[in-house]
């Protein structure tokens, strides 16, 4: 039994969280919302009042939270600092930029502590199921010492050395973005056109054109379902972070900067907190007239619509 440390239990972390308690491990959570660590108080984690307090005694300390500065923030907060065992191993499977994930690693070096970035992909569904690609960056020996623990929320891979996690995760947000828009074009132009875009959907089922986005965010936009999974803003937050590390190393990502002005104006239009898949309402946004199926829009809770 690992006794683990887990920061930030919101809509991944929560699901990750519930699959560690399950595996047997000792948790210990901390969320700046308290509400949102009730479910996993109920399920047999302890609850921290701080982070330090949270990290106190653990082998391991998980941070999944918004972006890298919150990250910088809760890690190097001094009292964090001295709560942080020598040989613990801190686990961010934040997304965050890849330079940032090396400064981290190498800064807990410094003081004795391990380090592995380990993003993750899969959405609210995969945490929930416990079958997340996580993608890590760090040491050998530290990632097989995390293994096991890993395991019980995904399906971990060493991607190489530290950051190298991140920029896999970064390869994953590009792709997931560009499909995102390609299927939603894609869906429009039949429905435009005169097609059943179900009837569509299911035809290129088992097709080159098949994939996880297609199924699953292609079935969201079928149902007008815009609840997160994945908040729009977050993958923002990403597409940003690609076409800055992309301009570091002296790239020129044309179909990325494309989907990163579309995300952005999908953000600015009001829907940041819709799920990514959403990104169908900013298309149809400039496709007056033309709309993907009948359903109403299923709008997050907690937005307004516009």
């Amino acid at each position: 039994m690992t006794r683990i440390a887990f920061m930030g239990t919101g809509l991944m972390g929560g699901p990750m969280a519930m699959r560690l308690l399950a595996a047997g491990h000792a948790l210990t959570v901390w969320n700046r919302t308290a509400e949102k660590t009730q479910a996993l108080a109920a399920a047999g984690a302890r609850v921290a009042p701080t982070p330090a307090a949270a990290a106190a005694g653990a082998d391991m300390v998980i941070t999944m939270l918004k972006d890298g500065p919150t990250v910088t923030d809760i890690l190097f907060e001094p009292s964090m600092i001295a709560a942080l065992a020598a040989k613990a191993i801190v686990i961010d499977m934040s997304s965050i930029a890849p330079p940032l994930a090396r400064e981290h690693a190498s800064l807990l070096a410094a003081r004795g502590v391990r380090h592995l970035d380990a993003p993750v992909s899969g959405g609210t569904k995969g945490a929930t199921e416990g079958t997340l690609a996580i993608m890590a960056g760090g040491e050998p020996a530290v990632f097989e010492a995390a293994r096991p623990v890993l395991t019980a929320m995904g399906r971990p891979t060493l991607i190489g050395p530290s950051g190298t996690g991140q920029l896999a995760k970064l390869a994953n947000q590009a792709i997931v973005a560009v499909t995102i828009g390609a299927v939603a074009e894609a869906l429009l132009l039949a429905a435009a056109g005169g097609a059943d875009p179900a009837k569509v959907k299911e035809a290129l089922s088992g097709g080159f054109a098949d994939s996880m986005i297609l199924k699953l965010h292609g079935q969201r936009m079928l149902d007008r379902a815009w609840q997160p999974g994945g908040p729009t803003r977050m993958q923002v937050k990403d597409l940003r972070t690609i076409m800055s590390m992309a301009s570091q190393i002296g790239l020129e990502l044309p179909l990325a900067a494309r989907v990163t002005e579309l995300f952005e104006s999908s953000v600015s239009a009001g829907f940041g907190d819709f799920d990514h898949s959403a990104l169908l309402l900013e298309i149809e946004r400039r496709n007056p007239g033309f709309r993907v199926g009948h359903k109403p829009d299923q709008r997050p809770q907690s937005t307004n619509p516009q």
